[in-house]
Formats: C-alpha cells, structure tokens, sequence
C-alpha cells in the first residue's frame, strides 16, 4: 500500500436533489467519511490504498465494505463490531441553500476504535498515512487510537498528512483545540482551512511540515504559491475538501511540484463540487487531465475540450 487512511465511513443516505430533508421521501444511498473519501479519490488516481476503521455487523456496515472494496480500497484489516452500529449520516443536496447534514454516530462502531486494534504490519509499505481531526474527535480511544497511528506512522517512516476537518457537531471549539491543535506539529502535510487554523488557534508559520491553507475565497496556497479556484456550478460543496486533499496528495506521491498539486488539487475539488454526493465526481487520472485541459482552455479564451 502506498497510502493508508484510518477514521470512520458511515452509511450516507442522500435525499433526492432539491428537496429538504424533511420533506424527502427518495434517498440515494453511499459511503460518507473524510478518510474514505480521501481513499476513494486517491484510488481513482492511481494510488494503492488501504482503509483501518470499524463498522457493526449490520446491514449499514456490510454496505460500506461493500462500496469501499468496489472502489478498490484495501479493507482487510476492517473491524466488524457485533455490539454497536455503523454510523449513519442523513442529508439533502441544495444549489442555492444550506444543506442539512444530520449525523447518528453517537456509540458508533468507529467510535470504538481502540489503540491496541492498530499493528505495525498494517502500516507495512506505506508512503503516506493520512488521518482527520474528526477520528480523534470521536472518542477518548479514538484519540488515543489516532496517537497510537500517528506514533506507527513515524516509526514505518511514512508522510503524515493531517487535514482538521473540524465538525463543530463533535465537539465544542475548546475542545477542537485541548485534542487536535497538538496533532497539526506531528504532521508532514497540514491541509487546513484558513478559518479551521483561526479556530485552533494554530500559526501556520509555527508549523514545521508544509503547510497548504484554503482561504475564505476558495484559494489555497502552499510554500509561497497560489492557486484560484476554478469556476464552476456548484451543485453541492460537500465533500470539496476531501477532493482537494485527494487531488495535492497525488500530486505530491508522484513527486510533482507544489504548483502542479495546487492545481491538481483545486481541479479534482472544481468536479467533486458539480456533483451531489462526496465522491461522484471524483476523477480518474485521464479524466483529470481532460477537466484540466478544459479549466486552461476556458481560461486563457481557446474554447472547450470535447471527449468523444
């Protein structure tokens, strides 16, 4: 494996496009979770990863293992809890609106997650490990679980990446900072929010890995670059981080500049936002490399790109 995520993947039941939640009575069902869809869109890309996380032994977790494996996720060394359910996340898909995004992950099976599940051996091989401050967040032995991976990772001498992915839902602002402002120094790769690095009370300046910010305006910028959104319709900004997060760690497993996995970033970001799930519009590597052919092509004024 070249990659390994750890947190929880929940069982997402999308409500039919524009209508509320409450009003909804058709819902698409998919896998929601920072890290798997970090892990989806890194396989699209091309990249070998692997998913440590746990889900119940009922229908919704099933499910979820199903849709990771379909994607090519390695899911072996998966926890099936008999004892606690597989979290569920509820929610609607507006263009023009808030989204409501209700979540039942109180007593989770990836709550549970306990330090003594993770092995050295499920790190074996690995370039990179990315985790989320939503896995520490969960519960204590999450936390001390996400010490656990984060001291594993260090001793296989792979990459951290950590993204905060702060959830207010999980957990008062003081305590984002008392349990996940300490993980940003143990990272190789912070992708934070600008407004997320305000929370935590976080000088990026003071972190010692790279460090790639998303501003207000949906720029990003890393070792003095810049890179712009691209414009696009937005269908549904959920799951746009993710994708960013996908779209530079490609690049930078692939030796790429920062320019290259800023840009690839903001692209990956720019068709994930189009779409109405997390993972939909997650691209392939060909496909990639058309929506960035289409993104330079608009912008210097040469016209669209068509695939037949």
């Amino acid at each position: 494996m070249s990659v390994v995520v750890c947190g929880e993947a929940m069982l997402l039941m999308l409500a039919e496009p524009g209508i509320p939640l409450e009003r909804a009575t058709a819902f698409r069902r998919s896998v929601a979770g920072a890290e798997s869809n970090v892990a989806a869109g890194l396989v699209r890309l091309g990249h070998e990863v692997r998913w440590l996380g746990r889900v119940g032994s009922d229908p919704a977790g099933k499910s979820v293992l199903a849709m990771l494996r379909a994607e090519g996720i390695d899911t072996r060394h998966a926890v099936t809890d008999p004892h606690a359910p597989t979290g569920l996340l509820l929610r609607d898909s507006h263009p023009a609106r808030a989204i409501d995004v209700q979540y039942y992950r109180a007593g989770s099976a990836a709550s549970r997650l306990a330090p003594e599940e993770l092995a050295p051996g499920m790190l074996s091989g690995a370039r990179l490990v990315h985790v989320t401050g939503i896995t520490p967040m969960l519960s204590d032995s999450a936390h001390r679980a996400t010490l656990r991976l984060l001291d594993l990772a260090a001793e296989a001498g792979a990459l951290i990446s950590f993204d905060p992915n702060i959830r207010l839902k999980l957990g008062a602002p003081a305590q984002w900072r008392e349990r996940v402002a300490p993980l940003l120094g143990r990272a190789d790769v912070v992708l934070a929010g600008e407004d997320e690095l305000e929370l935590l009370g976080v000088d990026p300046a003071g972190l010692g890995g790279l460090v790639v910010v998303k501003h207000r305006d949906k720029s990003a910028t890393c070792g003095g670059l810049r890179q712009e959104a691209f414009p696009v319709p937005v269908t549904d900004p959920v799951g746009a981080g993710d994708a960013f997060a996908a779209g530079f760690l490609s690049g930078l497993l692939r030796g790429a500049p920062y320019e290259v996995c800023l840009r690839e970033a903001a692209a990956v970001a720019a068709l994930v936002v189009q779409c109405a799930n997390d993972t939909d519009g997650l691209p392939d590597r060909a496909a990639l490399d058309r929506a960035l052919a289409s993104f330079t092509a608009s912008k210097t004024g040469a016209g669209e790109t068509v695939h037949r």
